[in-house]
């Protein structure tokens, strides 16, 4: 079955960095757009990130310049590296499997459980 799994969450000062990775199995990695998701209590769910099998990438205005994602399509795994990380990023990130690159989770169909990211002022 289809399985996202994420990890490298935790919690860090602002300013400071994690990297966070995504296994994916189940389903065939390249056909997909992959992408990162963001929500805090009370929130919706927010696009980060997300990037082809070809690795164009799309960024969310709040994270350009911060955060780059990345994949290693060998091993079926996506990353996101985030930097300069500030108060507001504070959330669950998920990870995702959609049909468009688009920030939007409507197109997005495969859903992991989710890391907390907590970063503190």
């Amino acid at each position: 079955q289809v399985q996202l799994v994420e990890s490298g969450g935790g919690s860090v000062q602002a300013g400071g960095s994690l990297r966070l990775s995504c296994a994916a199995s189940g389903f065939t990695y390249n056909n997909y757009y992959m992408g990162w998701f963001r929500q805090s209590p009370g929130k919706e769910r927010e696009g980060v990130a997300a990037i082809s099998s070809d690795d164009s990438t799309i960024y969310a205005d709040s994270v350009k310049g911060r955060f780059t994602i990345s994949q290693d399509n060998a091993k079926n795994t996506l990353y996101l590296q985030m930097d300069s990380l500030k108060p507001e990023d504070t959330a669950m990130y998920y990870c995702a499997a959609g049909v468009v690159l688009l920030l939007h989770p409507r197109y997005f169909g495969y859903w992991g459980q989710g890391t907390q990211v907590t970063v503190s002022s």
